[in-house]
């Protein structure tokens, strides 16, 4: 599945440029990067991607073995002494510089958690341990001193805590749609939490766009005052980082994704926008992103509220003219799909970039230029895709190693008050697929016992379709459409 190989000269050009982003946005004093431009706020899910920058930017060869130690035992250190929200778990936003818990202005004070950033730092965390098995004593330390009692329900969901402006009481609230909530529960799956509600796909369901059936979420969000919106990020996430394998399934390598539905969910997201581009013309690569000016950040995406292409600002206002090829979207697509539409994206991307401050978030699609500005996260999974390309998925079990994480605590409550998994815990019996051996239209079923991998995932699986008109009908194959 995707690109495999060396990197050519451009490809290398590209990865620099990306890091030095990680390089102008560095905060020597804690060792955290900013996550957009020289503004010195950040968050776990930004710095999860700048985790990815420094292993990717060590692996091609951009900066050497010292330069990668002194960064990691720095940021390791600071996550280790941070101050968490409430006891619990860190805090929606830290100050770069300082390491303070910090709201969205950057002004002291604490706001909540986000169970889906948490869940992708998790990712990493897991990451670093296994790839470079000196750090894992440091790693599994920061883990450690996390309560996980509130962040995931009894079922297996996973709950963020946001706090009241007026009351100051903290408020949980399941959080997390389809495509986020699967990739942010693996990194919880990965540590041995039990996480089987939000793991599952249930509820989805189909909406015909440009032939090809797009799979969304189909709460209302009108009723659960949650966004539904389909991103490419998450999908592109999980096929960079664990190749769309099951959590903990270390049969790393082949071309079969032990995660099957994400792998075939993740191939209908990036047909859409490639047949988008067949009948319209527009190059099309979508994410969420930031924006110059007002309203700073949008969602672009594939399908919100009804809509195929609805760009939205977090209130729900409609921004079409914020729609924009994503640098991290356009250069993910062409890492694992190699295709002569993502060659395009790979041209359109690959050289916009200030060579001092990084690769520019994306171009916009009405041709009214760059999007002026860089980021953690997208100079950060542009470098994790170049990175998929050279040596693969970027996890690697290769840390043989007795953990802290597993010894930890023996003989005391302190594992049970944190809500801290046991490491004996039998692994749960797996259920029955809740994605069927039927709706896997692009990428070919691998019987792997209970689950169903997935391999082939060729965008030419798929016969070409009629086009329907839009607005598009969001009501076809809903599969479980309670919670």
């Amino acid at each position: 599945m995707g690109r495999h190989g060396p990197l050519t000269e451009r490809e290398m050009a590209t990865a620099r440029a990306a890091w030095q982003y990680f390089v102008y946005a560095y905060q020597e004093e804690t060792g955290l990067a900013n996550s957009v431009g020289a503004f010195p706020s950040t968050t776990l899910w930004d710095t999860a991607s700048y985790i990815g920058a420094l292993v990717a930017a060590y692996e091609l060869g951009i900066i050497d073995k010292r330069a990668f130690d002194d960064r990691a035992f720095k940021l390791i250190a600071t996550i280790r002494n941070l101050e968490l929200f409430r006891g619990e778990l860190p805090n929606k936003v830290y100050h770069a510089k300082t390491g303070e818990k910090v709201n969205y202005a950057n002004k002291k004070g604490e706001i909540g958690y986000s169970a889906l950033d948490i869940g992708r730092f998790l990712v990493w965390m897991r990451i670093l341990k296994e790839r470079y098995p000196y750090l894992a004593n440091g790693i599994d330390n920061i883990v450690l001193g996390w309560n996980f009692c509130n962040v995931i329900d009894e079922e297996g969901g996973l709950v963020g805590a946001m706090v009241n402006k007026k009351t100051k009481k903290v408020k949980y609230l399941q959080e997390g749609r389809l495509g986020y909530e699967e990739y942010a529960a693996k990194g919880f799956a990965l540590w041995g939490f039990d996480v089987a509600k939000a793991k599952s796909p249930v509820p989805y369901a189909f909406t015909n766009i440009y032939g090809v059936d797009v799979p969304y979420d189909p709460r209302d969000p009108r009723v659960f005052q949650t966004k539904n919106s389909v991103l490419m990020e998450s999908y592109l996430l999980d096929g960079l980082e664990m190749g769309w394998d099951e959590a903990n399934d270390k049969n790393t390598g082949g071309d079969v994704a032990s995660h099957g539905w994400r792998a075939e969910f993740a191939s209908r997201v990036y047909l859409a926008q490639e047949r988008r581009f067949e009948e319209t013309g527009i190059m099309t690569a979508r994410s969420e992103h930031q924006v110059n000016g007002s309203p700073y950040f949008v969602y672009d995406t594939i399908f919100a509220d009804g809509y195929a292409w609805n760009t939205v600002e977090p209130s729900g206002a409609y921004q079409p003219t914020r729609a924009a090829v994503s640098g991290k979207a356009a250069i993910g697509m062409w890492a694992l799909w190699k295709t002569d539409y993502t060659d395009r994206l790979f041209d359109l991307i690959a050289d916009l970039y200030d060579p001092e401050k990084g690769m520019y978030e994306g171009l916009y699609e009405d041709g009214s230029g760059k999007i002026p500005l860089q980021t953690a996260n997208n100079n950060g999974i542009i470098l994790a895709a170049l990175l998929f390309k050279a040596q693969g998925p970027i996890l690697r079990y290769e840390n043989t190693d007795t953990q802290v994480w597993d010894t930890a605590f023996e003989n005391r409550n302190v594992r049970k008050k944190r809500c801290l998994p046991e490491p004996t815990k039998t692994p749960e019996e797996l259920a029955q697929p809740e994605v069927t051996v039927e709706n896997f239209q692009i990428c070919r079923p691998v019987n792997n016992g209970q689950e169903i991998g997935a391999t082939q995932c060729s965008v030419a699986n798929l016969r070409r379709r009629s086009v329907r008109a839009e607005p598009l009908d969001a009501t076809a194959q809903v599969s479980n459409p309670g919670n």
